[in-house]
């Protein structure tokens, strides 16, 4: 986490914060886009928004499973960051060198609020559909939790750059636990447990968005192109309830033979009763 940042540190935590504010900019398009008509790209967007978040917190939970991995065999040394991760915290902690733990709390508050932004991609997606979706249930839970922990790092980041000694939060049980193992063991652990509980309602949410991705499209009218489609082709939902109602078309029993009299002769026949009657 110490040393000079480099080039490649500036970049890369230039981008990393343009990512965040990127979905946070597509998460107020969309919240804005979606009161009106649908549109085209609305769904295709909203799509990319989750997609980015999953990335994301895919990044964002590795780091938290090596800094538990490392805890377990290494239980009395300060908390270790990957590589990219000790980049990206140098990177952003130009902002105020003076503060060497400010880099660290600033990656972390971003890649938390760049998994808040994918979860709130999934409650907008599913905003059109009808019905009780249960990938918005566990969306809505999944915002509401880390939501929670987002402000968690937002007190935590604000505290440092505000000049606390110590970062002060729940993690940090207020800044009353002064630093050294005990400490490191409950904020690692702390955090851990946070993100595994999050990426676990993520994956709940997406699993049941999977299942129940054709009531989605169909909030947006792209279900219907599909219909229309299969009964082009003769394939399909569509085009099986056409060939049921033409199926359903029948004649009544000879009062005689007792034989039904296939559809197609009764068809031909129609047009010469018809003169006959006339």
């Amino acid at each position: 986490m110490g040393g000079m940042a480099s080039s490649v540190d500036t970049a890369g935590a230039v981008l990393f914060i343009l990512w965040a504010v990127a979905m946070w900019a597509a998460v107020a398009v969309l919240a804005y886009a979606n009161r009106g008509a649908v549109k085209p790209w609305l769904y295709k967007t909203s799509v990319g928004l989750i997609g980015l978040g999953v990335v994301g917190q895919l990044g964002h939970f590795q780091e938290h499973v090596s800094q538990a991995g490392y805890w377990i065999t290494h239980p009395m040394s300060p908390a270790w960051m990957t590589p990219w991760a000790n980049s990206l915290s140098r990177g952003m902690g130009q902002i105020d060198t003076t503060k060497p733990s400010l880099g660290m709390e600033i990656l972390h508050l971003t890649g938390n609020f760049i998994f808040l932004a994918g979860l709130v991609g999934i409650v907008l997606i599913t905003k059109r559909a009808t019905g009780q979706l249960q990938s918005r249930k566990w969306a809505k839970m999944g915002v509401w939790m880390q939501g929670i922990h987002g402000i968690e790092h937002i007190v935590l980041t604000a505290s440092v750059a505000l000049g606390a000694k110590h970062a002060i939060g729940l993690s940090t049980w207020f800044g009353t636990i002064p630093p050294g193992p005990a400490l490191t063991t409950y904020r690692v652990w702390w955090h851990f447990v946070a993100n595994l509980v999050g990426t676990g309602i993520l994956a709940m949410s997406l699993y049941h968005l999977w299942r129940e991705k054709r009531a989605v499209k169909a909030g947006y009218g792209t279900d219907s192109a599909e219909l229309g489609q299969d009964a082009a082709s003769g394939a399909g939902p569509t085009a099986t309830g056409a060939a049921k109602n033409t199926g359903s078309k029948s004649a009544d029993p000879c009062p005689e033979c007792h034989q039904v009299p296939a559809v197609e002769a009764v068809e031909a026949a129609e047009p010469a009763l018809a003169g006959r009657a006339g």
